[in-house]
């Protein structure tokens, strides 16, 4: 079991030297991974399920912060969950990614990818939100073909996105392409999952029935798609307080890697749940 730290600018603050603060001590204590998610704009009257979203959150860009935190520290891996892929033109992505995984030497290895919520989010980068699905399928596909091509070129003519003989370097740090883990508590995610994922990372409030459906039809789908099942990695939330026997049943049900959260903002308590956490199961 690998498991991870989130930290979330919309309650832990934008303020550098906590962030920075965070990240090393989570290094520090043996985390595998620093998370962080993402939100592009907000509005009034923004709801998640039955909740309104306060539009005056700091969401902070992930990517920016990530390659931030990767300056300050040397071994934590880098993550998003989510980052809203049909919201980002693949083509700027890839390049933005490679560059991060360089720089990092090669840490920026725990891309989650979804699809957003919030179709006023849609609306202010000119998407449409009833196609963001198949845009991020495309997205995936432009991505692996940008780097993995060469000097000469690649060329992609798609619904969305179409171009000729393109050169995108750097190239990430020692791999042909970037892992690509999918987000989202749908079994259209987990379809996408099986055709095109590294991993699954599910969310949402989903009985153990469904997620283990889910599951299935992810590693049902990559075989229909030539795939190997066994290569998918499967991360799910956590939380900072739980126990052994919580994490046993996990990897009872396949998971890989556990996210975590502090339930406070205050940087002494954070510390404090950070490490009981890391003595709990022995990261150090």
């Amino acid at each position: 079991m690998k498991f991870a730290i989130s930290y979330n600018t919309a309650f832990y603050g934008v303020d550098p030297d906590r962030i920075t603060a965070f990240a090393r001590h989570a290094e520090d204590c043996g985390f595998e991974s620093l998370y962080l998610p993402e939100h592009i704009v907000l509005y009034p009257g923004a709801m998640f399920g039955a909740h309104e979203i306060p539009p005056s959150l700091p969401y902070a860009d992930p990517l920016d912060c990530l390659s931030f935190v990767a300056a300050a520290t040397r071994r934590i891996l880098l993550g998003t969950g989510v980052l809203l892929l049909p919201y980002h033109h693949p083509v700027i992505l890839a390049k933005r990614l490679a560059t991060i995984d360089v720089l990092s030497k090669g840490r920026m290895r725990l891309l989650t990818v979804g699809l957003g919520a919030l179709p006023g989010q849609a609306r202010a980068v000119g998407v449409d939100f009833s196609t963001r699905g198949r845009r991020a399928d495309e997205a995936i596909d432009v991505m692996r073909l940008l780097w993995a091509g060469g000097e000469d070129g690649v060329s992609f003519d798609g619904e969305f996105f179409a171009f000729d003989r393109l050169s995108s370097f750097p190239k990430p740090y020692g791999v042909d392409h970037l892992p690509i883990h999918i987000g989202g508590s749908s079994r259209a995610a987990a379809r996408r999952v099986g055709r095109r994922g590294d991993g699954y990372f599910p969310g949402g409030a989903l009985d153990q029935n469904e997620r283990a459906v889910q599951m299935e039809l992810a590693r049902s789908t990559a075989i229909e798609a030539g795939r190997d099942p066994e290569t998918i990695e499967y991360t799910r939330w956590g939380a900072v307080n739980m126990t052994v026997e919580q994490v046993e049943a996990f990897a009872a049900q396949g998971v890989t890697r556990v996210v975590v959260s502090p339930t406070t903002a205050e940087p002494g308590g954070q510390r404090d749940e950070i490490s009981a956490f890391a003595e709990r199961f022995s990261l150090r």
